[in-house]
């Protein structure tokens, strides 16, 4: 999993802009401070269903950039964005757990009617990106 680092900004009386400075073109934006995330990483998801992927900097790196110096003197901040790579490629692994956790497990996948391994993949995923 990588980590890329958008720059929020926010003018008065407008949503929130969200811009990578990694990923050209990729960009996003939110009325709430807690859609930002969420549209973010939808954001992510939707610019690599087309492009290669690209390195993403350390955030020593992203901040010591001139442009993103720039927004952040004018009140701009750093999200950390986390990118899961889809390889469409599944393993099988062996996890151990305490019986009353997996029976809670099972019992939330019935409700929703999922597998356990879909309600597992994606409970994982909702912690991973902040969706609670």
């Amino acid at each position: 999993m990588k980590h890329y680092y958008a720059v929020v900004h926010k003018d008065r009386d407008s949503a929130y802009g969200v811009s990578f400075p990694d990923l050209p073109g990729c960009f996003s934006a939110a009325d709430t401070k807690e859609e930002l995330l969420p549209n973010a990483i939808e954001a992510l998801e939707l610019w690599f269903e087309d492009q290669e992927e690209v390195a993403a900097r350390d955030i020593e790196e992203v901040q010591a950039d001139a442009d993103v110096k720039a927004e952040l003197a004018e009140g701009a901040f750093l999200l950390a964005v986390p990118h899961i790579v889809k390889t469409s490629k599944f393993a099988r692994v062996n996890i151990s757990m305490d019986k009353g956790m997996l029976d809670a497990i099972d019992t939330a996948a019935a409700l929703r009617k999922m597998p356990r391994s879909a309600f597992i993949v994606e409970a994982t995923r909702n912690e991973i990106e902040g969706r609670h």
